[in-house]
């Protein structure tokens, strides 16, 4: 059965959680991204320390060779550092997009909580007035009965 808006009471509850879904969702792949990238910036500098560890002393004794081994080992050491500064950026990414992650599925969390609650207290609502009705016809069939019974007796009773 096709639902009508005045048929589903929680239809903007569930409009407010497919939203909230979207947007865990577009935060969870944020995330996802941010942790990537972080683990590309760890593998960058990594990769910059294995280069630096790989240079050996030079083993020139003239100015001009000493002088291109320095600079090269000072190049290496600058993309360290900048390889360290983008790491601790890309860190600082992916921890504030988890906080941003966490916050909308707590938020999807609480929505969802309250739909599955609403949906249960309808559940025991519905129960209870079925407890009702069958009370209500149980005791109706119990005094046909006992009206039944009690016309027998003033039949028999007369006629003896």
């Amino acid at each position: 059965m096709a639902r009508t808006p005045d048929s589903d009471p929680d239809a903007g509850m569930r409009a407010v959680a497919r939203v909230r879904g979207v947007r865990e969702h577009d935060s969870r792949l944020g995330l996802a991204s941010a942790a990537a990238d972080e683990l590309e910036a760890a593998r960058r500098l990594d990769a910059a320390g294995v280069r630096l560890a790989a240079m050996a002393h030079p083993a020139v004794t003239d100015p001009a060779g000493f002088a291109a081994a320095r600079l090269a080992s000072a190049d290496a050491v600058a993309a360290i550092a900048a390889s360290r500064a983008s790491l601790a950026s890309f860190t600082t990414f992916a921890a504030v997009a988890r906080e941003h992650w966490q916050r909308d599925r707590a938020r999807l969390d609480a929505v969802e909580l309250l739909l599955e609650r609403r949906v249960e207290q309808r559940r025991e609502e519905r129960l209870r007035r079925e407890r009702v009705e069958i009370d209500d016809l149980v005791a109706a069939r119990w005094l046909r009965a006992r009206r039944g019974a009690d016309a027998d007796v003033d039949s028999d009773g007369g006629a003896a």
